[in-house]
């Protein structure tokens, strides 16, 4: 049985993790999780995962839960998400907190030497290179669990690195993919969190629709699987069936398929590196689809795919700015307080006003992810 933490439980990814512990109750067990202040949703996860630690994001939700669950260990806060990251009894992290909030975490995890199973972008985005040069240092595996790496990690089973052509991950294009520029003036929040294909959250829903979520996964590709960025290509795919293909050096193509449900590279990162039977998926019928869809991507039309692979080819801090400027950006937007073409710009802005540092540390990162912040802000 392998002992599971999870950053994000009651997240869309940490939520899903759940479902396939669920179904595989011999197989897994969760020891550890977070939440948010969905406590609601935690009381019932509780109840009936039983684990031994939970962190919450309140101190007063900590109280309150602590006196309801009292043979259950509670504690809050960022500090309160490394508890959970290293707790002794893991073997596994599931890192499927929001935001750069999970880069502390899982670079504890790592010093621990847990098997780290990420669906957090912002931890590669903003600390790549310290991330992976943790992961080498200790000997811990990193597991792809955004269904396009997954689909990338599980192409590459038994390849070798040197034969490798290109990455082309997959782009379903998001709510707004038929549309042009000038359509996306005064889009609302309602019509862009209505993603074609995917059931997300809010900011990657939101991140979907602007491309931004597809520029994350490239720099991630970036320090997964150790590719220049002019070997990481993009295709726009809308039927979300193809989630990523590896091409080699004598023209073969590789690609994973599958119906659209994180459930199975989830699984796929905690049974690694078996398989499991899935007896609740949907099986693809290839038939019954008939035709697939492909499309060039458009890096104006597409805006902020373009800007993450120049701040990726930048590096340094770039990517740290990036990722800072479109977390705020985002998170205005659901507000209501700018337009969703204005996120874009606000993220250029930041890029533009920032000057690079080329092998940053960790408290540089943790000072320029402030700034940036900070800097966005006062933009809106």
């Amino acid at each position: 049985m392998k002992m599971i933490s999870i950053l994000g439980a009651t997240g869309s990814i940490g939520t899903q993790t759940l479902e396939v512990v669920r179904e595989h109750p011999v197989e897994f067990k969760v020891v550890a999780f977070s939440v948010g202040r969905n406590m609601k949703l935690a009381r019932k996860m509780i109840t009936e995962f039983n684990p031994e630690l939970v962190c919450v994001q309140d101190y007063h939700d900590c109280n309150t839960l602590k006196s309801e669950f009292p043979a259950v260990k509670f504690t809050f806060g960022n500090e309160g998400l490394i508890e959970v990251a290293v707790y002794h009894k893991s073997t596994i992290l599931v890192n499927a907190v929001l935001g750069s909030v999970g880069l502390m975490p899982t670079l504890q995890a790592i010093e621990s030497g847990k098997i780290i199973a990420i669906a957090n972008k912002e931890t590669l985005v903003t600390a790549g290179h310290l991330v992976m040069e943790a992961a080498e240092k200790k000997g811990v595996e990193l597991l792809p669990v955004d269904s396009e790496h997954s689909a990338i990690f599980q192409c590459l089973q038994g390849e070798r690195e040197k034969n490798i052509e290109r990455l082309i991950l997959t782009a379903s294009g998001g709510s707004f993919r038929d549309r042009t520029r000038k359509d996306l003036e005064g889009v609302t929040v309602k019509e862009a969190l209505n993603h074609p294909n995917w059931s997300m959250g809010a900011k990657i829903t939101i991140d979907s629709a602007t491309m931004m979520n597809k520029g994350l996964e490239v720099i991630e590709a970036h320090w997964l699987f150790k590719m220049p960025y002019e070997k990481i290509n993009v295709l726009l795919h809308k039927e979300s069936i193809i989630h990523s293909m590896v091409e080699f050096h004598d023209s073969s193509i590789i690609a994973q398929l599958g119906t659209p449900d994180m459930r199975v590279p989830i699984q796929f990162a905690l049974s690694y590196p078996d398989r499991l039977a899935m007896a609740s998926a949907n099986r693809l019928d290839l038939a019954q689809i008939g035709r697939l869809h492909f499309q060039e991507m458009d890096m104006e039309r597409f805006r902020c795919l373009h800007l993450a692979y120049e701040a990726g080819r930048m590096g340094g801090t770039m990517p740290t700015v990036l990722n800072a400027a479109n977390e705020v950006a985002v998170a205005a937007f659901l507000e209501g307080k700018i337009q969703f073409l204005q996120i874009e710009e606000l993220i250029e802005r930041a890029l533009s006003a920032h000057q690079l540092i080329a092998n940053p540390s960790l408290s540089t990162i943790q000072e320029v992810d402030k700034e940036t912040r900070q800097y966005v802000y006062s933009l809106q």
